[in-house]
């Protein structure tokens, strides 16, 4: 049995420049570490972000309450304690803190730790973090959800929808997606900087050009994609983060423009920029609390796109529960710090994939360069994995890690269903 001898933290920095938690966990004179991410558009069902709130220190930013929890609470607690037994270890702070949304310890306190234990179980094991997952053996490799265009809380232009992505349905490798991608972002580029509009990233790495309309967005896209000789739909799709969340105000929407309209008029409009742009995928294109409008949209599109819960479900399996009956969405996207630990992360990919969601694993836009989520997407065989474009190193960081996994998996990588 390997104990764990120590767990120290320490504040670091995520790629807002923001103060986030780190975790080194020891076993002897072998440890690991891993960085919390933090978001910027957060549901509010999340679980919680310990942050000073010390306007003096880092304006109210710093994370210094979290750092002490780790080295005096948590250390403490854990001293001892096997290191591959994750979900005792899990259980162990779910039962220091006690709270529905981790308020007493944060949850960045407790991920941070709960990861790098994961890491360092991986390595006194000597096997890869990926195996050390669901999956054993049989190994099936992501499709990447590329931010290619920013806007909403991601950016400081007038898109009201925060996300638009590519994705490389026609890849037959990590590899190929990864080019595939490259190109399309490329060509975009070029577009731009002929137009005139700025070439200028947001928080994930996607251009945020200095326009109003989503379907400017979506026109500029169809043109990059053709562009790089590849079939709208076919090769590559296009797909949405809504973040409706931010565009909701008195049962009505302004997804499309400005102007708040009602549920089914939004359903209107989706389905018109569904069928002329072949859309494949929509995250959160109705507030977290509306289930009704939800279950309208799955209705409407006959289940015919992959419809994606995000600040819907945070992560929680309670929730998901709730979106499964209520017929919400087809899939879910797992982000560890909207609920805290590994373990309870696990649960969710399990539930879900169980019920025949598709399951996408995600960074969040305050993000680091550890690369825990590139292993957790393989290990669990999740479908897809959202890590921003391919630009900014702590996004490149996963696909990079991922392209590494392929690698040594040699004939055994496939690509997984869609």
């Amino acid at each position: 049995m390997s104990i764990i001898t120590k767990v120290i933290a320490r504040q670091v920095f995520d790629s807002r420049g923001n103060p986030t938690v780190e975790a080194e966990v020891f076993s002897k004179n072998i440890s690991s570490s891993s960085i919390c991410p933090s978001g910027a558009s957060t549901g509010s069902f999340e679980a919680y972000e310990k942050r000073d709130l010390n306007k003096k220190n880092y304006n109210g930013k710093s994370v210094f309450k979290a750092v002490k929890i780790i080295n005096t609470i948590i250390a403490k607690k854990l001293k001892n304690q096997n290191v591959h037994s994750q979900e005792t270890i899990d259980h162990i702070l779910l039962k220091l803190d006690g709270t529905k949304q981790k308020t007493k310890l944060g949850a960045n306190s407790m991920l941070a730790v709960s990861m790098a234990v994961k890491k360092l179980s991986s390595k006194i094991k000597k096997i890869p973090l990926y195996k050390n997952f669901l999956v054993k053996n049989k190994f099936f490799l992501p499709y990447p959800l590329m931010n290619i265009i920013n806007g909403g809380a991601h950016a400081n232009n007038g898109l009201q929808v925060q996300e638009f992505m590519i994705r490389p349905d026609g890849a037959k490798s990590f590899t190929q997606a990864i080019k595939m991608s490259f190109s399309v972002i490329n060509n975009l580029r070029t577009i731009l900087k002929k137009l005139n509009l700025s070439t200028s990233v947001g928080d994930e790495g996607g251009y945020a050009p200095m326009i109003s309309s989503n379907i400017q967005a979506l026109n500029l896209i169809l043109k990059a994609i053709k562009m790089s000789g590849f079939v709208n739909g076919k090769d590559i799709s296009i797909c949405l983060d809504v973040a409706a969340n931010e565009l909701f105000k008195k049962n009505k929407y302004s997804i499309h423009s400005k102007k708040y309209v009602s549920v089914d008029k939004s359903i209107s409009e989706y389905k018109k920029l569904i069928k002329k742009f072949k859309i494949k995928s929509i995250e959160d294109p109705f507030a977290e609390n509306d289930w009704k409008s939800w279950n309208k949209f799955m209705i409407a599109t006959n289940k015919e796109i992959q419809i994606v819960g995000d600040d819907l479900y945070v992560t929680n399996l309670e929730r998901l529960k709730i979106g499964f009956l209520n017929q919400s969405s087809n899939a879910i996207l797992i982000k560890l710090n909207q609920i805290g630990t590994v373990t309870e992360t696990i649960e969710v990919i399990k539930f879900a994939q169980n019920i025949g969601f598709n399951t996408i694993i995600s960074h969040r836009s305050g993000e680091s360069e550890d690369t825990f989520i590139a292993d957790l997407a393989v290990g669990t065989n999740s479908n897809q994995i959202k890590s921003g474009s391919l630009c900014r190193s702590e996004r490149v960081a996963k696909y990079n890690q991922i392209l590494r996994i392929e690698e040594s998996l040699g004939k055994k990588a496939k690509m997984n269903r869609l």
